[in-house]
């Protein structure tokens, strides 16, 4: 138990920068204090004492407002920062190393008995007030963006955003942030999911600039084939424009 509360305390100041003290984290923090709760009731629910894992459960939400389920399955340095509102379910699992921010929920979408909630796996973190629901699982490493909601597998190493939830392109993502770059400015934490009609523009000027950069690649690798060398011969560079072109396909 005590090892476990040595860890909980450790990694809020490895992910929370605002924390300052061992003696601040242990008297200002509901998430340590959830964790603590949890830990006791969940004790408890082993022993077959489910009544008072339950009651101890609930004085827990009462006193951090936030709610775990002394069945659910928890792995070491667990981080909840802000806390308030989350909830997890009685079969969640949830892997070492994972973060939820405040107003997550980890729910159900069933009434029947038997595993009817999400697992994370390992190093998996969630924004704020988004849902996860159903028995489904969230890869290793993956991200959840705030507000989300998740009804479907989330690969490892993903990031999936918007309601409902949708995996981003990565490639794309990276393809945009390298001309965004170019371009003087960052595109980063843009998503094809905000309905910000400048962000959707950015994002076709990004994709029309990229798909130009291809053409162009493509036009320069065929005057190459017919031994003009745009980018070797000076000459032919300083000549290079529309109506010399227009003498190349003449």
């Amino acid at each position: 138990m005590f090892n476990h509360l040595r860890e909980d305390i450790s990694v809020v100041f490895d992910r929370d920068p605002a924390a300052r003290s061992t003696w601040e984290v242990l008297t200002t923090y509901p998430g340590v204090h959830a964790l603590l709760i949890y830990r006791l009731s969940r004790r408890l629910w082993g022993w077959e004492l489910k009544w008072l894992a339950r009651f101890l459960s609930f004085l827990g939400r009462w006193f951090t407002g936030i709610e775990i389920h002394p069945g659910a399955t928890i792995g070491r340095r667990f981080f909840i920062d802000h806390g308030m509102g989350v909830v997890i379910g009685e079969t969640a699992e949830i892997g070492d190393d994972c973060t939820l921010y405040h107003g997550v929920t980890l729910g159900g979408t069933s009434w029947n008995k038997g595993k009817r909630h999400p697992t994370l796996e390992a190093g998996v973190v969630i924004g704020a007030g988004a849902k996860v629901l159903g028995p489904i699982t969230i890869g290793e490493g993956a991200k959840i963006g705030s507000n989300a909601v998740v009804v479907k597998n989330v690969p490892a190493g993903a990031t999936a955003v918007g309601i409902p939830a949708r995996i981003l392109d990565g490639g794309k993502a990276q393809q945009r942030e390298s001309h965004a770059q170019k371009l003087g400015f960052s595109a980063y934490a843009m998503s094809d999911d905000m309905n910000d009609p400048i962000v959707k523009a950015i994002h076709a000027m990004l994709d029309h600039a990229s798909a130009t950069d291809r053409r162009i690649a493509i036009v320069l690798e065929q005057l190459k084939k017919c031994g003009i060398d745009i980018e070797q011969d000076a000459a032919v560079a300083d000549a290079f424009d529309v109506n010399y072109l227009n003498k190349i396909v003449d």
